[in-house]
């Protein structure tokens, strides 16, 4: 499975590449919109996106709507909402394409549910009972 994530912070985006490399995604990473079309160029299909509501260079939109229509219609698109669920923003990134969100910040169970609600089958086991949600295959 092939993951893209597309987050402006360099912190966050490490965070998610070891979160999705856990899981087993080959993850692939751009720091805006623009970087990101050129990353699923080379890269040819991602099973997954994760994009950073917050994109300077090229927004999040627009880069979800230029997804969509460059024949990515079966990726899995989850937007990562920096703030509270329900904004102008966020029902606009549903309407352009997004399948779901996630608000930040966020649990790696939170990452899990969402994974699991769009299809992709759990092959690790989070224990569930410890504070950092460590997982493992």
């Amino acid at each position: 499975m092939k993951a893209l994530v597309v987050e402006s912070s360099s912190t966050m985006r490490s965070v998610l590449r070891r979160l999705l490399l856990v899981r087993g995604f080959e993850v692939s990473e751009a720091d805006n919109g623009r970087n990101a079309l050129d990353v699923l160029h080379d890269m040819g299909k991602a099973d997954l996106v994760l994009v950073d509501a917050g994109l300077q260079e090229m927004e999040s939109l627009e880069f979800i709507t230029r997804l969509r229509h460059e024949a990515a219609r079966d990726t899995e698109i989850v937007i990562l909402a920096e703030r509270e669920p329900g904004t102008r923003e966020l029902h606009r990134a549903l309407i352009a394409g997004a399948d779901d969100y996630l608000v930040k910040p966020f649990t790696s169970k939170q990452i899990d549910e969402k994974l699991a609600q769009a299809g992709f089958s759990a092959h690790w086991h989070c224990d569930s009972d410890r504070q950092d949600q460590s997982c493992r295959y």
